[in-house]
């Protein structure tokens, strides 16, 4: 069956997938044909198509609950959280109250042996006896506070260093613990949860790169702080951890210390906890202007950089889509030309999208699944849930602003269905907020029926597979232009509503497809044809779609 779709721009994987999603839609209309058209079927309580937020957590079980609840009413079933940095510190520097029998706790952990260097931790959680592995490690209670000293060898592994050198961490935190509220919560609601990793400070003559000056210890400290997870956080909540340090997608060598640093928390991953799995969020920079100007092919080979990370660990790569940012453009071919939003312009300046932005993120989304396929990773969107401040979209005190709904309609149709899932950063304070709108999480739960569109085939035959969320019963509106030149327009009922689609394809679960029937019609080469759908529950998207033969 033929279809109209330029393929001749397509990368590899992403014709395969073309392909697939062709021989289904072929299979349902064939079906159709025998049986007669299948009516379009009611979806089960609509649900935003976000699964997954970052948050910041609590020590307490019902500030977690309320707030795990609030997200799982509007489709959630993941919270992530971030790490704290392992600081290179002194021993002046430790805390007065930090005090074994009179005197300086580090000091008094390590009498009689060399310390090579001292660090500082705090994640708020009282790692206490649980955390204790080596007889030179302590741990003391002052008030409310728990210090926790852990001497770990300058070289070699165990407790002993084999050059007779140790460096100490002393970890300072409170008498509950924000990790194991979290694991306890998201287990009690059948949610996942994925807990921060430490990460190392970054450097101070290239200051967004970590400083690996002190990679062995991190080295260490990492494969402690996951043995301490096993024992004190070891529940089914627990789905993995999540990496901190960021990095553009590119595929320069001067991110290659990056990389370094998901290399050895994936190893430790696979080691101490081998049945859970790491999360790690890169972003996108299409701005023209910008210093790196990544590319699309930069970005499939960086995430296929990244993807080489996991060291047997099952690895997620969330991608921000720097739409909150700036740093990234929605749109489609033919807006190219149109003026970039205010918030975008408050970023990268008054312009037309495509003078402003390299590709459209629907472009590195694509080339993103084809350079992570065959790795093993797999591939999930960060959509960034806030937009640029101006005056007119404060959100507190806040550097970001509150976003629309309709912007973020048009961040997930812009995805695509390469995504396996879309989480969101950030709930606390992005989706909570109030200011010249309600906060975005009331406005997910009123707007949870909205159809969002987020890819389309239209077939040799006059048939339209159109996939997205949201999209059972009513029409589909169709506006196209034939091989002659000819301009059409038509409304027709949507049929062979699958809410399976994505399940049966390995995408994203929650993807929906419906069929639109032209009759037979043709698409002009290389001519756009715009998409519009009105559900069963009698809402039309509100994010612009286009596609181009």
């Amino acid at each position: 069956m033929a279809k109209f779709r330029s393929e001749t721009s397509l990368h590899p994987t992403a014709k395969v997938r073309l392909l697939a999603a062709s021989v289904l839609a072929a299979l349902i209309l064939i079906f159709g044909l025998i049986h007669g058209p299948v009516a379009a079927k009611a979806a089960a309580s609509p649900v935003y198509p976000i699964s997954g937020y970052f948050i910041y957590g609590s020590t307490s079980d019902a500030s977690n609950t309320n707030k795990l609840r609030d997200i799982k009413s509007v489709g959630g079933d993941t919270v992530v959280t971030f790490g704290s940095l392992l600081k290179p510190s002194s021993l002046s520097a430790v805390p007065a109250a930090c005090v074994l029998n009179g005197v300086n706790c580090a000091k008094a952990a390590t009498s009689g042996v060399n310390v090579n260097r001292y660090f500082t931790y705090n994640d708020n959680s009282s790692w206490g006896t649980s955390s204790l592995v080596c007889p030179r490690d302590k741990t003391l209670a002052s008030g409310s506070t728990i210090y926790t000293v852990l001497v770990l060898p300058s070289q070699g592994t165990g407790c002993n260093s084999s050059n007779g050198s140790y460096d100490v961490v002393v970890i300072t935190g409170g008498t509950a613990s924000i990790s194991i509220s979290l694991g306890r919560v998201a287990t009690t609601l059948g949610m996942k949860y994925y807990a921060g990793m430490p990460a190392p400070v970054k450097r101070t003559d290239v200051t967004y790169l970590p400083d690996l000056s002190y990679q062995s210890t991190f080295t260490r400290f990492t494969e402690r702080f996951l043995q301490y997870q096993g024992k004190v956080n070891n529940v089914a909540g627990l789905a993995g951890f999540y990496h901190h340090t960021e990095m553009p997608l590119s595929d320069g060598a001067i991110w290659d210390s990056v990389l370094t640093v998901y290399e050895i928390q994936n190893s430790a991953i696979a080691k101490y906890l081998p049945t859970r799995s790491a999360l790690v969020s890169p972003y996108i920079d299409s701005r023209s202007a910008a210093g790196g100007r990544v590319t699309t092919d930069q970005v499939r080979r960086s995430v296929n950089n990244i993807a080489h990370t996991a060291n047997g660990v099952d690895l997620a790569i969330a991608v921000q889509d720097g739409m909150g940012t700036g740093k990234a453009g929605t749109f489609f071919g033919n807006e190219s030309g149109n003026a970039v939003d205010q918030y975008a312009a408050s970023i990268v300046g008054n312009g037309s999208w495509g003078s402003k932005y390299l590709a459209p993120n629907r472009d590195y989304f694509i080339a993103l699944a084809d350079g992570i396929e065959g790795t093993g990773a797999e591939l999930w969107a960060n959509l960034e849930g806030m937009a640029p401040a101006t005056s007119q979209n404060p959100c507190g005190s806040s550097l970001r602003g509150q976003t629309t709904k309709s912007r973020v309609d048009k961040q997930l149709q812009q995805m695509g269905n390469s995504p396996v899932k879309v989480i969101s950063f950030m709930w606390d304070n992005y989706y909570t907020c109030s200011g010249t709108w309600t906060p975005l999480f009331d406005r997910l739960k009123t707007g949870s029926t909205t159809p969002v569109i987020t890819d389309s085939i239209f077939y040799g035959n006059g048939d339209v597979l159109v996939t997205g969320y949201n999209l059972s019963g009513g029409t589909v509106d169709v506006k196209w232009t034939d091989t002659a030149g000819r301009t059409h327009e038509k409304t027709v009922s949507a049929t062979n509503y699958n809410a399976q689609y994505g399940t049966q394809l390995g995408m994203n679960p929650r993807l929906e497809s419906v069929t639109a029937s032209l009759g037979g019609t043709s698409l002009g080469s290389g001519k756009y044809y715009m998409i519009n759908v009105v559900n069963g529950a009698g809402v039309k998207n509100d994010a612009f779609y286009s596609d181009r033969g």
